[in-house]
């Protein structure tokens, strides 16, 4: 992939994003000019939490959840590697494109994802051989906090991503849920 050996995470660790950056199917990925060209698309499935949940275990933890989408978690690899935090490099505006719906009654664990840029497929995997899964996630995240109907779960990518740029269109598609599409339009000024 990169021709390094990868660092696996030891735990779950889970990561904020804002709700400003969020934007729907078919809208455009706004990206400031002042911007490098490490702009990268994540493919991933998006848990909707349905039911307050605290301190669950793995086997308990699928009865919480309302449904499952898809999101394109953006990532400006720049901004992610030089500032402290990843408020910019994964919460400007529109970079958390997130749809087209919210499926019910789905398998995470049957689950695959297809992401294509300008219609060439540039990576897929299947969930259910994610380092850590939605069981785990959710159990693990309701040891210290609270989950609550409305909360959005990010359940991570897999694989080596590359760059988008302006005019690029990004599709992630997940079977039993459909497909996420969504324009990069890179701003002038």
């Amino acid at each position: 992939m990169r021709g390094e050996e990868p660092n696996l995470p030891k735990r779950a660790d889970v990561g904020y994003r804002a709700i400003n950056a969020l934007t729907g199917h078919g809208d455009p990925i706004m990206v400031p000019a002042d911007a490098t060209e490490m702009l990268q698309y994540e493919g991933e499935v998006v848990v909707v939490i349905g039911k307050e949940c605290r301190n669950v275990t793995e086997e308990q933890a699928l009865d919480y959840v309302l449904g499952y989408t898809i999101g394109n978690d953006v990532s400006e690899r720049t901004w992610q590697r030089n500032d402290r935090t990843m408020w910019r490099a994964k919460n400007t505006d529109t970079f958390k494109p997130m749809g087209p719906w919210i499926a019910t009654d789905v398998d995470p664990d049957q689950m695959h994802v297809t992401i294509e840029v300008n219609k060439n497929v540039v990576g897929e995997y299947d969930l259910k051989t994610a380092i850590f899964g939605v069981r785990h996630y959710i159990s693990e995240m309701s040891k210290y906090l609270t989950l609550v109907p409305g909360d959005i779960l990010w359940m991570g990518t897999d694989g080596a991503t590359e760059n988008m740029k302006d005019g690029d269109v990004c599709d992630i598609t997940v079977s039993s849920i459909g497909t996420l599409s969504n324009p990069v339009v890179w701003s002038k000024a």
